[in-house]
């Protein structure tokens, strides 16, 4: 009796040691090591969902964590704003290596969770191939939609060859295609109509009213009548629009006492009005700032589909370049003295 029950016992844990190993986890497990490291942590945003993860980074740029997550897409800022897309579903145990001083060439993940993001990795690489071609909407109607959708298959294709990725991440990649593809095209008829529309040169410009300027009151296009207006539109959050204010400033300084104002439109959420200001006064910002009260006229008539956008306005209201140069672009200064500025 004795021996029976000493197998059964011996049954019972085996069964129960077998399911404790079988049974899948219920998070994410993260580690690796960064070479040239810049900072003592990493970030994890999550794209499509608030999540926030940081990750503490070892002086000798080693790393291990644990997240529990929605299966989502997220973004790992490795230096500042620069990183890498992520797909994270509970029970990965990702490992991945990098190189700070050349993130996406560099980039590689092992384990379980790596076929999804080294396929992420592989999207990049093509997506900078593809679109290396900054002049692709200025190319004739005909010529940009076989760019545009030749484009579009070789996403696809790159989707179809790699294998067992997982089905969520393929549903998500094919909606991404699809709002690529609509938003190229709603670009290329933007930038159109600002070269042959309403938004080409010599017409009327579009006018901003009562946006709440920075130093007290609000103000209007027509309070700058007299002047040329050079515009940018940026937000705080916006990485791209932060690296021209060096530049705008500079600027700014170089043509102090000109013909010129310079006028910094904020479209930051209600909820970050505040961070504006401190951003304002932190940065010291020089020029007009104002913040645009979350207008959405003003966007909608200059075809406003991403930031930093800037517009020249001359002394009358008219557009003289509705897409102009941006302050770090050295066609800025050629366009200033073109006009005698």
């Amino acid at each position: 009796m004795r021996k029976i029950n000493r197998i059964l016992i011996g049954i019972t844990l085996l069964v129960f040691f077998s399911c404790s190993e079988d049974k899948p986890k219920d998070y994410v497990t993260i580690s690796g090591s960064i070479k040239n490291v810049v900072s003592d942590s990493l970030v994890i945003h999550g794209m499509m969902i608030d999540y926030k993860k940081v990750i503490k980074v070892n002086e000798d740029g080693t790393f291990s964590d644990t997240l529990k997550v929605t299966p989502s897409q997220y973004f790992l800022s490795i230096k500042d704003k620069e990183g890498t897309v992520l797909y994270l579903n509970n029970g990965y145990d990702l490992e991945l290596s990098v190189d700070v001083e050349k993130i996406t060439e560099s980039i590689v993940f092992k384990g379980n969770g790596a076929n999804e993001n080294n396929y992420l990795i592989k999207k990049r690489v093509l997506g900078k191939h593809l679109f290396s071609n900054k002049n692709i909407l200025t190319y004739e109607e005909e010529k940009f939609n076989r760019a545009i959708d030749s484009a579009y298959n070789e996403f696809n294709n790159l989707l179809i060859d790699v294998k067992n990725l997982d089905t969520l991440l393929i549903s998500l990649e094919k909606k991404e295609f699809d709002v690529m593809k609509h938003t190229f095209k709603r670009m290329y008829y933007a930038e159109k109509e600002i070269k042959t529309g309403p938004l080409a040169k010599g017409n009327p410009a579009p006018k901003f009213i009562d946006y709440k300027n920075y130093d007290g009151g609000e103000m209007s296009l027509d309070d700058l009548l007299g002047k040329y207006v050079y515009i940018d539109i940026w937000a705080t959050w916006c990485a791209p629009c932060k690296k021209e204010i060096p530049f705008l400033k500079e600027i700014e300084k170089q043509y102090h006492g000109k013909n010129i104002e310079f006028v910094s439109i904020s479209t930051d959420r209600k909820k970050d009005y505040q961070k504006w200001r401190k951003m304002v006064a932190e940065k010291e910002l020089t020029g007009i700032q104002l913040y645009s009260k979350q207008d959405s006229l003003f966007p909608k008539r200059i075809k406003l589909l991403g930031i930093p956008r800037f517009l020249l306005i001359d002394p009358q209201g008219n557009i003289v370049n509705a897409n102009a140069p941006r302050p770090s672009d050295e066609k800025l200064i050629k366009l200033f003295d073109e006009i005698g500025i």
